[in-house]
């Protein structure tokens, strides 16, 4: 039988891995065997027929048992077939896939309850059903093993029920940013290679503009499948062979269809594109077997019971919702979904739905945390909150667990499938002063139990940095929870995986304890006078002003200091305060060379996730030239 061909992308992931990690993985030893376990097994004796390879091969895997050779460190081949009686083979050997939360929860918990959005409900039951209708749809569409389905929506039943469809037809779900624009959204999907769109009704308009700039380029347009809301939808597409809608779509396919498994744990499950906060995005692509452990890992750290309630403020296209779009089915929980994120709509949610768990960056812990009286309601009992991103400020956490949350801490990338480390909270802290609480709950903490290492070193000479709080490195990790690559940028995977870790580009310290803290990226940090000044320590401060609702910092130049401080502000509803009252402010809680000279007043730009995009914010500063005077002070 000749050697299978691996799809373009499974292949790269295998390089990558035999590259960067020099050894080899043990995968799936079925007669769908990968073309490179084949080329690992050499035959003993000449085949004259292709039916006899097969069978010799099947012989050799399935019933010796015999493994891919394993090396370890480059060194010592792995010991286990030396031992008697044990046997490499498929009762003890099955390829780790998120699909299979789904199944489990099907068949465990068929008839609790899987998703509520408004007056719509199903039980889990019910998803699986759903979700194997749609991945039969999918295969009648023309799709196969390996091929990419995008996505464009916002925390709608569809978007949770694709993250299991997609990957159950064999292909790649790509979840794109809702918030991108008609160009942004064409260049993903010509670089994605998605074979279909699923888009949202309020979406529309901007799929369809991607779509006519993919034409104009003579570039292949893919199937577009509108999402509908029964309560609000009110666009419409022409249904013809290059367009469906989405519920007519599920009800097409097959109950009994076949799940299209992976054939090897390895394979990618999805491509995530990044932020675009400092440059082009970038597809990170998961593994299944990564975001199968990435999204354990996440239950455990977010100390996740059974049967949760678990509200949808993370957009479900950000690392497939920091895991969690599989996490909740790995607990029989509900998932209450959220198609747009404001502090009435959580709090309503919550005492509706007895929300007991959460997600959300820092800007939502803010959007809540400076909620009015109207919209917040009192909390009878304990919401879990998972919150990830920057490092969110501790005024902020304070607030929040004043108002009835409790607060877990990660940190991550995307290119770490979502949480990398968090802030493993140790009893002893109780008894600290809240404002202390708060600083230490900031931290970025310990490696997950799925992540290998997490350091803060050296990027020039890879030396991990004293671990006594004030020596500065970069944040790099190394784990089974990593990425497989960049989809289709062999050189960015390359950078990101030097010297065998991958690096964040975020700047901390490590504290005696272990714990590392986030003190800025390294395109943030302001060099003033031969001085390092952390951004993230002003906007701390800024932070603590009563009058700000948000803060940041980026450098400006200056003639004489080489950089300043340039703070960008919202103020609160209602509250006042001109720059010069910002300035002295900083100054009293700050050595004087860390307060700002400039400070600008005006509304945030962001990302879809709610990070402050600074970028932006450096271009303006830079544009503003160098300072003056002692103080430049605007409204925007």
């Amino acid at each position: 039988m000749a050697a299978s061909i691996l799809p373009l992308s499974n292949a790269l992931g295998n390089l990558l891995f035999l590259k960067f990690h020099k050894y080899e993985t043990q995968t799936n030893l079925s007669k769908h065997a990968t073309s490179r376990q084949q080329l690992l097994v050499k035959p003993a004796r000449a085949c004259t027929n292709s039916n006899q390879k097969a069978e010799l091969q099947l012989r050799r895997q399935c019933q010796v048992g015999k493994p891919i050779p394993q090396e370890i460190n480059g060194k010592d081949r792995g010991s286990w077939e030396s031992v008697e009686g044990l046997l490499h083979c498929s009762a003890n050997s099955v390829p780790l896939s998120p699909i299979n939360f789904l199944e489990r929860a099907a068949k465990v918990c068929g008839d609790r309850t899987s998703l509520v959005y408004g007056t719509l409900e199903y039980s889990w039951g019910e998803t699986h059903q759903r979700c194997l209708k749609l991945a039969s749809a999918l295969t009648q569409l023309g799709i196969s093993r390996g091929n990419t389905v995008a996505t464009l929506a916002p925390n709608v039943p569809a978007m949770y029920e694709l993250h299991f469809a997609i990957p159950m037809a064999g292909a790649i779900i790509c979840t794109l940013n809702s918030r991108l624009d008609t160009i942004m959204v064409s260049v993903l999907l010509e670089h994605s290679q998605a074979k279909i769109l699923f888009v949202d009704y309020q979406l529309l308009e901007i799929a369809q503009g991607a779509l006519d700039l993919l034409a104009k380029r003579s570039k292949e347009k893919p199937i577009l499948v509108l999402i509908t809301d029964s309560d609000h939808c009110t666009s419409t597409i022409e249904i013809n062979s290059n367009s469906y809608e989405y519920e007519k779509l599920v009800a097409i396919g097959d109950n009994d269809f076949d799940v299209v498994r992976p054939h090897s744990e390895w394979d990618p499950i999805s491509i995530n594109y990044t932020s675009g906060t400092t440059s082009r995005p970038k597809g990170v692509v998961f593994s299944h077997r990564a975001a199968y452990l990435n999204t354990l890992a996440t239950v455990l750290l977010l100390q996740m019971n059974l049967f949760p309630v678990y509200l949808w403020n993370v957009p479900l296209f950000h690392a497939n919702g920091w895991c969690l779009a599989w996490g909740v089915a790995a607990q029989f929980g509900t998932n209450v979904c959220l198609r747009k994120v404001s502090a009435k709509n959580i709090f309503d949610n919550i005492i509706q739905h007895k929300v007991t768990y959460m997600g959300g960056a820092p800007t939502v812990m803010n959007m809540i945390a400076n909620s009015t009286l109207t919209d917040r309601k009192p909390l009878n009992h304990k919401v879990v909150v998972l919150t990830g991103g920057s490092p969110p400020p501790p005024q902020i956490l304070s607030m929040m667990e004043e108002n009835g949350f409790d607060i877990t801490h990660m940190y991550g990338l995307t290119e770490t499938c979502g949480a990398g480390s968090f802030c493993a909270w140790r009893p002893e802290w109780d008894m600290l002063p809240s404002e202390e609480k708060s600083k230490i709950k900031a931290r970025q903490g310990v490696p997950h139990v799925g992540m290998e290492e997490i350091d803060v070193k050296d990027p020039a000479t890879m030396e991990s940095v004293v671990a006594d709080g004030k020596s500065v490195g970069e944040v790099m990790f190394r784990g089974n929870t990593m990425m497989s690559g960049y989809y289709r940028d062999l050189k960015a995977t390359e950078e990101a995986f030097k010297y065998g870790w991958l690096h964040s580009g975020d700047l901390a310290v490590k504290h005696p304890d272990g714990y590392i803290e986030i003190k800025d990226r390294l395109k943030d940090i302001i060099v003033s006078g031969g001085e390092n000044i952390s951004s993230i320590e002003v906007e701390i401060v800024l932070y603590s002003h009563p009058a700000v609702l948000e803060a940041a910092v980026v450098a400006r130049p200056d003639d004489f200091w080489g950089q300043t401080p340039c703070a960008y502000v919202t103020l609160k509803e209602g509250f006042d305060a001109d720059a010069q009252n910002i300035i002295n402010f900083c100054r009293d809680h700050l050595p004087h060379y860390m307060a700002p000279k400039t400070v600008i007043f005006q509304a945030m730009p962001k990302t879809s996730t709610g990070k402050i995009q600074k970028f932006i914010l450096r271009e303006k500063a830079k544009a503003l030239g160098s300072i003056s005077g002692p103080l430049d002070c605007r409204k925007i």
